[in-house]
């Protein structure tokens, strides 16, 4: 059903067929209007929180003249009581709506504020725009459109074009398919999502681009031989999306190599033969990091991209399909531990000795790239040949086995032909 909320207010006129603008009161004004359509969430320690609340507080009579104002979607607007308040009907998200505060989230909670400490804002009037029976899209354009204080990250622009809902779907699928908890964060302050860089949905993306094996590919022409420093795009195209969903079946495994690799990090800094040494760059134990799938989360920082060049290397088990040349179960443990033992653990020790941390620098250094994807090249071409070699002697076997059942044979043939002993010809 849809929610009414009252709005009250001095004067109102209608400047468009389906807008009204109206001068509504501070001390009155809904402070639980859904932010459905905005493209972020207020964040309390932004500056431009700060600005409404000091403005409002300390001269709140003088705040109609000082604001640009609020822009809210609803889906009706009618005048009650003698035209001194406007009744806003606002659908919810799950009725198909997209109603609620389209610009001014940091505005009203700065009203919300001020009420919580008791500030006289009787005096106090806001401008506030309604647009009545927007579209998604149509409130979405609007709020992209509106003119911000504080910068909009790209993700906050490319989650209310709505690009990221195919990464969502495909999400919600695996929840439900194998009992997973994601904790993703889609666009700015999002509530209730986890500040880690790791949770963030690009960084899911940049999983993804890691085995896009026909984009990254040394033995290529192109130049872009690794996903070393990527850029996100802000805007993800119709083939760019088709791209990405080709890929999104590798996600799992990209989490799980991540994932796993965190838990070896975890065994190593937590061996008590070390006695509680760490030895490896930026690896920082009194921090914690959480990933992606809520189920896992670890007593150390770490940097956002550390897992990046070592979950790369293995789009060399990939075909031009992104399909695996081995099963993926099969090899990818063993690879993994590989990598650790003998390139990724001396090179994070080295560093720290050198006393150097990595940070974003692991994700820019085209040497990790280079010398992963080689390893992981050499490791296929040996389980490869054992491989042609387990064949090769599988067949040699058969032969000598088919060549011994026909040997067998013939001499059964000739016992059968051959005159016994002691019997005479006639």
């Amino acid at each position: 059903m849809p929610k009414t909320w009252n709005l009250k207010i001095d004067s109102y006129f209608q400047a468009a067929p389906n807008c009204i603008i109206a001068t509504a009161h501070v001390d009155t004004f809904p402070i639980d209007l859904p932010l459905e359509p905005n493209i972020r969430e207020p964040n309390r320690k932004s500056a431009t929180y700060r600005q409404v609340f000091d403005s409002l507080t300390t001269e709140p009579e003088k705040f109609f003249s000082r604001h640009s104002g609020i822009v809210l979607s609803a889906n009706k607007v009618k005048p009650i009581k003698n035209k001194t308040e406007l009744e806003l009907e606002v659908l919810e998200a799950n009725e198909g709506g997209s109603d609620g505060i389209i610009n001014g989230g940091h505005t009203v909670l700065g009203f919300e504020q001020a009420k919580n400490y008791k500030y006289d804002l009787t005096q106090a009037r806001v401008k506030v725009t309604i647009h009545i029976g927007l579209t998604e899209e149509s409130a979405k354009d609007i709020a992209l459109a509106s003119n911000t204080t504080t910068p909009v990250d790209s993700r906050s622009k490319v989650n209310a074009r709505g690009d990221y809902k195919f990464i969502k779907q495909y999400l919600a699928q695996l929840e439900q398919k194998e009992d997973r908890k994601f904790r993703i964060a889609y666009y700015q302050n999002q509530s209730g999502a986890p500040r880690n860089a790791q949770c963030n949905v690009t960084h899911l993306l940049k999983l993804l681009y890691c085995l896009d094996r026909n984009k990254y590919n040394p033995d290529g022409n192109k130049r872009t031989k690794h996903p070393a420093g990527m850029s996100l795009p802000s805007n993800i195209t119709d083939a760019e999306r088709e791209r990405l969903t080709a890929l999104l079946p590798l996600l799992t495994h990209a989490l799980w190599i991540e994932q796993r690799l965190y838990e070896i990090i975890q065994d190593y800094i937590s061996n008590p033969r070390r006695k509680g040494a760490n030895d490896l760059a930026s690896i920082d134990i009194r921090k914690t990091t959480l990933l992606p799938d809520s189920k896992y989360s670890f007593g150390f920082g770490a940097p956002t991209d550390l897992a990046l060049p070592i979950i790369a290397s293995y789009r060399v088990f990939l075909d031009k399909d992104y399909k695996w040349i081995l099963p993926f179960n099969e090899f990818a443990e063993d690879f993994l531990q590989h990598l650790w033992n003998n390139y990724f653990r001396k090179y994070l020790v080295s560093e720290k000795t050198a006393g150097n941390t990595v940070g974003t620098k692991i994700s820019r250094n085209q040497e990790i790239w280079e010398s992963l994807y080689i390893s992981a090249q050499s490791y296929l071409n040996q389980h490869l040949m054992k491989m042609v070699n387990s064949s090769k002697q599988e067949e040699e076997s058969h032969v000598t086995q088919s060549a011994n059942k026909r040997a067998k044979g013939k001499r059964g043939e000739l016992n059968a032909t051959t005159v016994p002993n002691g019997t005479k010809k006639s």
